[in-house]
């Protein structure tokens, strides 16, 4: 089996229900605040989680689909980055389990992904 994706929730993003609703189903995630990390920048934020090897979850679309094109251009690599709307709690989990269940931890590497592909 492909391994799974290992989430790093940004400062924005690190809602407690969507959390406990995602390790109640036995996911990894950590957040930010979990870490330290409130109030550090989003290059920082997305430097981190390579270095944890975990995909970023972000509502902040702009910030993070620039670094994405960043670190491709400058040859740098990261564990993925998942761009969501910030709509209902339980729209953004159903989403995020479908993403989850089709989608390994290889896939996401260097990838951005937007979250509302998976209504």
């Amino acid at each position: 089996m492909a391994d799974r994706i290992q989430l790093y929730f940004d400062e924005d993003a690190q809602r407690t229900g969507l959390v406990r609703a995602l390790r109640a189903r036995q996911f990894d995630v950590l957040t930010a605040n979990e870490v330290g990390n409130v109030g550090i920048d989003d290059a920082e934020q997305l430097a981190f989680a390579v270095s944890q090897n975990r995909t970023v979850f972000t509502f902040n679309r702009g910030d993070f689909a620039r670094l994405h094109a960043e670190y491709l251009r400058s040859g740098r690599n990261h564990i993925g980055i998942i761009v969501s709307d910030q709509v209902e709690i339980g729209v953004i989990i159903r989403r995020l389990l479908r993403l989850l269940d089709g989608m390994s931890a290889e896939d996401m590497r260097n990838w951005l992904e937007f979250l509302s592909n998976w209504r």
